[in-house]
């Protein structure tokens, strides 16, 4: 099992803090959702977890070694303004991707693919926005990283598309083995699909819980436990 540790880290971009998190460990499978308000730091953890950018202070750790871009082989890292190459086709994006990024698995993208009936021939950039998202997803889940990061993949998608690729997740991320981090504002949505939730506020993590406890411990549904903190 992959263990991410972040310890005594602290991001800043020029003066402003983004991040200040003295612990956080993520050392089990299933799924983590990062919530918490526009600015709150949910982008900053993930990319930190991920290698792509350095903490002003502090270090993030992968199974003992400390984090850089490298760790692309154990983190793969799915951005919410990612570019698709929109010049190429959704079947050339795959075949470019099997060929790119380490662990991609080419079949499980095409049965994907099937799944949600995209035509494999079309350009990206003739895609609505939905499917332009769907292929997005498919790319992210794809890989047999140990961990996913997922960065508001729901944003700005309507109801029936971010079902969808709800449904995705659940069926094809192997949620006993791999860890998912999955920040988002569509709480109510992610909330029966949760394992754990971390809540940030202002670049400090306010709660980090088991779900399952925060509802028979504490009465409460993420969505409460969010609009306490934040209120």
């Amino acid at each position: 099992m992959t263990r991410i540790e972040v310890a005594n880290v602290r991001k800043n971009y020029r003066t402003k803090k983004a991040l200040a998190i003295d612990h956080l460990t993520f050392d089990q499978p299933g799924l983590t959702g990062v919530i918490g308000p526009n600015g709150s730091g949910k982008t900053t953890l993930l990319k930190l977890c991920a290698g792509l950018i350095r903490p002003s202070r502090g270090s993030v750790w992968i199974n003992g070694k400390k984090v850089t871009r490298a760790a692309g082989d154990a983190v793969s890292f799915s951005a919410e303004d990612e570019s698709l190459y929109e010049f190429m086709t959704v079947q050339g994006k795959i075949r470019f991707c099997s060929k790119a990024i380490p662990g991609f698995n080419e079949e499980k993208a095409e049965k994907m693919i099937d799944e949600l009936k995209l035509d494999c021939k079309q350009k990206i950039d003739s895609l609505s926005k939905g499917n332009k998202a769907k292929v997005k997803f498919i790319i992210a889940l794809s890989r047999e990283s140990p961990v996913l990061c997922l960065d508001e993949p729901l944003a700005g998608l309507d109801p029936i598309v971010r079902e969808e690729i709800l449904q995705l997740l659940i069926s094809y991320v192997d949620l006993t083995r791999q860890t998912v981090m999955l920040s988002t504002h569509e709480v109510a949505e992610v909330e029966p699909f949760l394992d754990r939730v971390i809540l940030l506020k202002a670049g400090g993590c306010e709660l980090d819980t088991d779900v399952e406890a925060l509802r028979t411990e504490k009465g409460q549904s993420v969505l409460e436990a969010m609009q306490e903190v934040i209120k």
